[in-house]
Protein backbone atom coordinates (compact mmCIF):
# COMPACT_ATOMS: atom_id res chain seq x y z
CA UNK A 1 0.00 0.00 0.00
CA UNK A 2 2.90 2.33 0.69
CA UNK A 3 4.81 1.56 -2.25
CA UNK A 4 1.29 2.35 -4.51
CA UNK A 5 1.17 5.46 -2.52
CA UNK A 6 5.02 6.63 -3.20
CA UNK A 7 4.40 5.57 -6.88
CA UNK A 8 1.79 7.89 -7.34
CA UNK A 9 3.59 10.88 -5.58
CA UNK A 10 6.31 10.07 -8.01
CA UNK A 11 3.95 10.26 -10.96
CA UNK A 12 2.45 13.87 -9.78
CA UNK A 13 5.91 14.85 -9.33
CA UNK A 14 7.32 13.53 -12.73
CA UNK A 15 4.01 15.46 -14.40
CA UNK A 16 4.61 18.73 -12.01
CA UNK A 17 8.14 18.71 -13.47
CA UNK A 18 7.03 17.80 -17.10
CA UNK A 19 4.73 20.85 -17.15
CA UNK A 20 7.15 23.10 -14.92
CA UNK A 21 9.56 22.56 -18.11
CA UNK A 22 6.97 23.14 -20.96
CA UNK A 23 6.18 26.01 -19.34
CA UNK A 24 9.87 27.44 -19.04
CA UNK A 25 10.39 26.34 -22.91
CA UNK A 26 6.79 28.12 -24.03
CA UNK A 27 8.37 31.08 -22.05
CA UNK A 28 11.66 30.94 -23.72
CA UNK A 29 10.32 31.06 -26.67
CA UNK A 30 7.90 34.10 -26.53
CA UNK A 31 10.79 35.78 -25.27
CA UNK A 32 13.27 34.84 -28.17
CA UNK A 33 10.29 35.45 -30.29
CA UNK A 34 10.06 39.05 -28.67
CA UNK A 35 13.34 39.49 -28.88
CA UNK A 36 13.44 38.76 -32.77
CA UNK A 37 10.93 41.24 -33.21
CA UNK A 38 12.54 43.84 -31.42
CA UNK A 39 15.79 43.45 -33.23
CA UNK A 40 13.94 43.34 -36.03
CA UNK A 41 12.07 46.33 -35.30
CA UNK A 42 15.55 48.10 -34.32
CA UNK A 43 16.52 47.04 -37.75
CA UNK A 44 14.14 48.63 -39.71
CA UNK A 45 14.52 51.98 -37.38
CA UNK A 46 18.54 51.66 -38.14
CA UNK A 47 17.84 51.31 -41.75
CA UNK A 48 14.88 54.39 -42.09
CA UNK A 49 17.40 56.67 -39.60
CA UNK A 50 20.38 55.88 -42.38
CA UNK A 51 18.50 56.29 -45.21
CA UNK A 52 17.26 59.93 -43.53
CA UNK A 53 20.76 60.71 -43.12
CA UNK A 54 21.77 60.26 -46.88
CA UNK A 55 18.91 62.09 -48.62
CA UNK A 56 19.18 64.57 -46.16
CA UNK A 57 22.95 65.00 -45.83
CA UNK A 58 24.20 68.81 -45.49
CA UNK A 59 27.39 67.51 -47.65
CA UNK A 60 29.01 70.51 -49.63
CA UNK A 61 27.34 70.71 -52.98
CA UNK A 62 29.15 72.25 -56.24
CA UNK A 63 26.43 75.20 -55.51
CA UNK A 64 24.65 76.31 -52.49
CA UNK A 65 21.11 74.36 -52.62
CA UNK A 66 19.40 77.41 -52.47
CA UNK A 67 21.09 77.82 -55.97
CA UNK A 68 19.99 74.48 -57.03
CA UNK A 69 16.12 75.63 -55.75
CA UNK A 70 16.01 78.94 -57.16
CA UNK A 71 17.06 77.63 -60.57
CA UNK A 72 14.13 74.85 -60.34
CA UNK A 73 16.61 72.10 -61.71
CA UNK A 74 14.74 69.71 -58.99
CA UNK A 75 11.64 70.18 -61.01
CA UNK A 76 11.07 67.15 -63.69
CA UNK A 77 7.51 66.56 -65.44
CA UNK A 78 4.19 64.37 -64.78
CA UNK A 79 6.29 61.80 -66.70
CA UNK A 80 8.51 59.40 -64.84
CA UNK A 81 10.52 56.54 -66.89
CA UNK A 82 12.30 53.80 -65.36
CA UNK A 83 15.92 55.22 -66.20
CA UNK A 84 15.13 57.90 -63.98
CA UNK A 85 12.74 56.74 -61.67
CA UNK A 86 15.84 56.55 -58.59
CA UNK A 87 16.04 60.10 -58.94
CA UNK A 88 12.88 61.02 -57.96
CA UNK A 89 11.74 61.10 -54.50
CA UNK A 90 7.95 61.93 -54.76
CA UNK A 91 5.47 63.97 -56.52
CA UNK A 92 4.15 67.46 -55.93
CA UNK A 93 0.56 68.34 -55.54
CA UNK A 94 0.15 69.16 -59.12
CA UNK A 95 1.70 65.63 -60.00
CA UNK A 96 5.56 67.16 -61.13
CA UNK A 97 7.93 64.85 -59.79
CA UNK A 98 10.60 66.62 -57.65
CA UNK A 99 14.07 65.13 -58.00
CA UNK A 100 16.50 64.58 -54.99
CA UNK A 101 19.21 67.56 -55.19
CA UNK A 102 21.93 65.82 -53.33
CA UNK A 103 21.91 62.98 -55.73
CA UNK A 104 21.42 65.90 -58.87
CA UNK A 105 25.10 67.52 -57.43
CA UNK A 106 26.22 63.71 -57.10
CA UNK A 107 25.61 63.27 -61.26
CA UNK A 108 27.36 66.60 -61.89
CA UNK A 109 30.23 65.87 -60.30
CA UNK A 110 30.34 62.83 -62.30
CA UNK A 111 29.81 64.80 -65.32
CA UNK A 112 32.88 67.09 -64.31
CA UNK A 113 35.27 64.21 -64.09
CA UNK A 114 34.00 62.70 -67.74
CA UNK A 115 34.34 66.22 -69.62
CA UNK A 116 37.79 67.15 -68.45
CA UNK A 117 39.13 64.09 -70.31
CA UNK A 118 38.20 65.82 -73.76
CA UNK A 119 39.70 68.84 -75.45
CA UNK A 120 37.38 71.55 -76.07
CA UNK A 121 37.82 71.42 -80.07
CA UNK A 122 36.68 67.98 -79.58
CA UNK A 123 33.53 68.47 -78.52
CA UNK A 124 30.42 69.65 -79.81
CA UNK A 125 26.73 70.71 -77.55
CA UNK A 126 23.32 70.39 -78.94
CA UNK A 127 20.42 72.69 -77.42
CA UNK A 128 17.39 72.88 -79.86
CA UNK A 129 15.14 74.24 -77.31
CA UNK A 130 14.69 78.24 -77.08
CA UNK A 131 14.39 78.75 -73.62
CA UNK A 132 18.27 77.23 -73.60
CA UNK A 133 19.40 78.64 -76.25
CA UNK A 134 21.24 81.88 -74.30
CA UNK A 135 22.57 79.27 -71.65
CA UNK A 136 24.47 77.03 -74.34
CA UNK A 137 25.55 80.10 -76.03
CA UNK A 138 27.73 81.15 -72.60
CA UNK A 139 28.94 77.78 -72.41
CA UNK A 140 30.09 77.76 -75.69
CA UNK A 141 31.68 81.38 -75.39
CA UNK A 142 33.02 80.20 -71.97
CA UNK A 143 34.62 77.07 -72.71
CA UNK A 144 35.50 76.86 -76.77
CA UNK A 145 33.28 73.92 -77.15
CA UNK A 146 31.06 74.20 -80.35
CA UNK A 147 27.70 74.82 -79.87
CA UNK A 148 24.39 74.04 -82.35
CA UNK A 149 21.41 76.01 -81.56
CA UNK A 150 17.90 76.18 -83.10
CA UNK A 151 18.54 73.02 -85.90
CA UNK A 152 21.12 70.46 -85.78
CA UNK A 153 23.46 70.44 -88.93
CA UNK A 154 22.33 66.84 -90.46
CA UNK A 155 25.47 64.56 -91.15
CA UNK A 156 27.63 67.29 -89.73
CA UNK A 157 29.15 64.48 -87.85
CA UNK A 158 28.51 61.55 -90.39
CA UNK A 159 29.36 62.91 -93.70
CA UNK A 160 32.15 63.11 -94.81
CA UNK A 161 31.66 64.59 -97.90
CA UNK A 162 30.34 67.94 -96.12
CA UNK A 163 32.48 70.56 -96.34
CA UNK A 164 31.31 71.63 -92.16
CA UNK A 165 32.26 67.61 -91.20
CA UNK A 166 34.30 67.34 -88.13
CA UNK A 167 34.99 64.24 -85.89
CA UNK A 168 33.74 64.63 -82.40
CA UNK A 169 35.12 62.83 -79.22
CA UNK A 170 31.71 63.94 -77.09
CA UNK A 171 28.45 65.17 -77.32
CA UNK A 172 26.85 67.47 -74.63
CA UNK A 173 23.06 66.43 -75.51
CA UNK A 174 20.82 69.21 -73.23
CA UNK A 175 17.50 67.08 -74.02
CA UNK A 176 17.93 63.31 -75.34
CA UNK A 177 14.33 63.72 -77.07
CA UNK A 178 14.46 67.48 -78.66
CA UNK A 179 18.25 66.77 -79.26
CA UNK A 180 17.21 63.42 -80.68
CA UNK A 181 19.06 64.19 -83.99
CA UNK A 182 22.76 64.83 -82.56
CA UNK A 183 21.94 62.29 -80.46
CA UNK A 184 21.50 59.47 -82.94
CA UNK A 185 24.40 60.71 -85.13
CA UNK A 186 26.52 60.25 -82.42
CA UNK A 187 25.47 56.96 -81.26
CA UNK A 188 25.84 56.09 -84.87
CA UNK A 189 29.85 57.13 -85.18
CA UNK A 190 30.43 56.00 -81.27
CA UNK A 191 30.78 59.07 -79.63
CA UNK A 192 30.25 59.37 -76.28
CA UNK A 193 27.51 61.23 -75.07
CA UNK A 194 26.74 62.89 -72.02
CA UNK A 195 23.40 64.08 -71.61
CA UNK A 196 20.98 65.98 -69.43
CA UNK A 197 17.53 63.85 -68.33
CA UNK A 198 14.72 64.82 -67.41
CA UNK A 199 11.96 62.86 -65.69
CA UNK A 200 10.75 62.21 -68.68
CA UNK A 201 13.67 61.09 -70.81
CA UNK A 202 15.03 57.54 -71.13
CA UNK A 203 18.96 56.89 -71.02
CA UNK A 204 19.28 54.90 -73.90
CA UNK A 205 22.32 55.65 -75.99
CA UNK A 206 23.63 57.85 -73.40
CA UNK A 207 27.17 57.55 -71.49
CA UNK A 208 27.05 59.77 -68.64
CA UNK A 209 23.91 61.21 -67.36
CA UNK A 210 22.91 64.41 -65.62
CA UNK A 211 19.59 64.04 -63.70
CA UNK A 212 17.70 67.74 -64.22
CA UNK A 213 15.25 69.58 -65.34
CA UNK A 214 16.29 70.40 -69.11
CA UNK A 215 13.41 72.53 -70.01
CA UNK A 216 14.52 76.18 -68.52
CA UNK A 217 16.85 78.14 -69.16
CA UNK A 218 17.62 79.28 -65.29
CA UNK A 219 17.69 74.84 -64.62
CA UNK A 220 19.79 74.13 -68.06
CA UNK A 221 21.59 77.67 -67.42
CA UNK A 222 23.30 76.15 -63.87
CA UNK A 223 24.15 73.23 -65.08
CA UNK A 224 26.09 74.74 -67.78
CA UNK A 225 27.80 76.95 -65.50
CA UNK A 226 28.77 74.27 -63.32
CA UNK A 227 30.52 72.33 -66.06
CA UNK A 228 31.98 75.49 -67.41
CA UNK A 229 33.39 76.81 -64.12
CA UNK A 230 34.65 73.10 -63.29
CA UNK A 231 36.45 72.38 -67.24
CA UNK A 232 38.47 75.69 -66.74
CA UNK A 233 39.65 74.90 -63.56
CA UNK A 234 40.22 71.50 -65.18
CA UNK A 235 42.49 73.24 -67.55
CA UNK A 236 44.63 75.72 -65.11
CA UNK A 237 42.24 78.44 -66.19
CA UNK A 238 41.33 79.62 -62.05
CA UNK A 239 40.90 83.18 -63.09
CA UNK A 240 38.50 82.47 -66.05
CA UNK A 241 36.74 80.13 -64.03
CA UNK A 242 36.13 82.80 -60.89
CA UNK A 243 34.95 85.15 -63.56
CA UNK A 244 31.74 83.62 -64.57
CA UNK A 245 29.03 84.72 -63.30
CA UNK A 246 26.05 81.94 -62.97
CA UNK A 247 23.35 85.01 -63.50
CA UNK A 248 25.39 85.43 -67.21
CA UNK A 249 24.10 81.56 -67.69
CA UNK A 250 20.53 81.20 -65.62
CA UNK A 251 19.05 85.10 -66.17
CA UNK A 252 18.07 87.10 -63.04
CA UNK A 253 17.59 84.74 -60.13
CA UNK A 254 14.69 85.37 -57.58
CA UNK A 255 15.68 84.74 -53.41
CA UNK A 256 14.22 81.90 -52.06
CA UNK A 257 13.03 80.85 -48.77
CA UNK A 258 16.09 78.88 -47.31
CA UNK A 259 13.37 76.28 -45.35
CA UNK A 260 12.08 75.15 -49.65
CA UNK A 261 15.69 73.03 -49.47
CA UNK A 262 14.74 70.06 -47.28
CA UNK A 263 11.92 69.61 -49.06
CA UNK A 264 13.73 68.69 -51.87
CA UNK A 265 16.32 66.16 -50.40
CA UNK A 266 13.95 64.41 -47.44
CA UNK A 267 13.00 61.15 -47.43
CA UNK A 268 9.44 60.22 -49.13
CA UNK A 269 7.05 57.67 -50.06
CA UNK A 270 8.21 55.63 -52.80
CA UNK A 271 6.94 56.55 -56.38
CA UNK A 272 4.25 54.15 -57.49
CA UNK A 273 4.85 51.90 -60.34
CA UNK A 274 4.01 52.09 -63.84
CA UNK A 275 3.61 56.38 -64.25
Amino acid sequence: MARKKKTEETIVQEEVKQETTEAVVEETKEDAEETKAEKKKEKKKLSETELKRVMTDTKETLVPLTDYIACSVHLGTKVITPDMRKFVYKRRADGLAVLNTNLIDDKLREAVKFLVDFDAKDIFIAGKREAIWPAVEKFSEATGIRAFMKKYPAGIITNLILDTFFEPKLAIICDPWVDKNALHDANIVRVPVLAICDTNNYAQGVTQMIAGNNKSRKSVGIILYILAREYLKAQGKIDEAKALKMEDFTGKLEIIDHSSVEKTTSVSEPVAEGV
